[in-house]
């Protein structure tokens, strides 16, 4: 089989492409790709700890607590510490950390449309599927 053939290598290049193009879109709001995947969740869900991020976003969570460390500092976050479990943290947006998903979602959606500009409804979620089928056949290997 050729190289090109393999399907990690086929994904492992996509991915440095997309993760490349991605970056160029969230860096006016001088955010990285990894920061805005946490800030998309606190969209969805505030008050989530740090583990439960860790879990969501596949990352250890030495990295999460740095990246919300920076996130912080850019205040965009701020953490509380958990009401039940002190060694705990919740994670909350502040107001700025609202205000930036009206800005920031449009050029991600296009970003998004560009990327799977060509491709039905259907072939875009054959792929999920069948990327989360690959995943689940290496997660444990």
């Amino acid at each position: 089989m050729k190289l090109e053939q393999y399907i990690g290598v086929i994904v492992h290049r996509t991915d440095l492409k997309l993760y490349q193009y991605y970056q160029k879109v969230v860096d006016p709001f001088n955010i990285t790709i990894d920061q805005w995947e946490i800030l998309v969740i606190l969209w969805e869900t505030e008050g989530i700890t740090q583990k439960e991020l860790a879990e969501r976003l596949y990352k250890d969570q030495a990295n999460i607590a740095r990246m919300l460390f920076k996130l912080e500092q850019k205040g965009f976050i701020h953490r509380t510490t958990h009401e039940k479990d002190r060694r705990s943290l919740r994670v909350y947006l502040t107001a700025e950390g609202r205000d930036i998903k009206d800005n920031i979602l449009e050029p991600s959606i296009e970003a998004y449309n560009k990327t799977i500009a060509g491709l039905t409804e259907e072939e875009v979620e054959n792929f999920r599927r069948t990327l989360s089928i690959i995943y689940n056949n290496v997660k444990d290997l």
